[in-house]
């Protein structure tokens, strides 16, 4: 009974040692404060976002000339 107690908390304690070290432990490390992953996330939205719009203008560019040539 007392290992398996043993057990459980050793876990407990390295499962809140590693939620630590992954959400605080990195503050602080960029200048901009904010983190790679959440700039790389925004460098895909905006991209995102841009081929979109690039296929809309294209879209309507073809649907213009599809009209045109009626």
């Amino acid at each position: 009974m007392g290992k398996m107690i043993t057990a459980i908390l050793a876990i407990a304690v390295i499962s809140g040692a590693a939620y630590y070290a992954l959400n605080h432990g990195s503050r602080g490390s960029s200048a901009e404060g904010a983190s790679a992953p959440r700039r790389q996330l925004d460098n895909v939205r905006g991209a995102a976002s841009r081929i979109e719009s690039d296929a809309d203008q294209r879209a309507r560019d073809l649907e213009s000339k599809m009209g045109d040539s009626q």
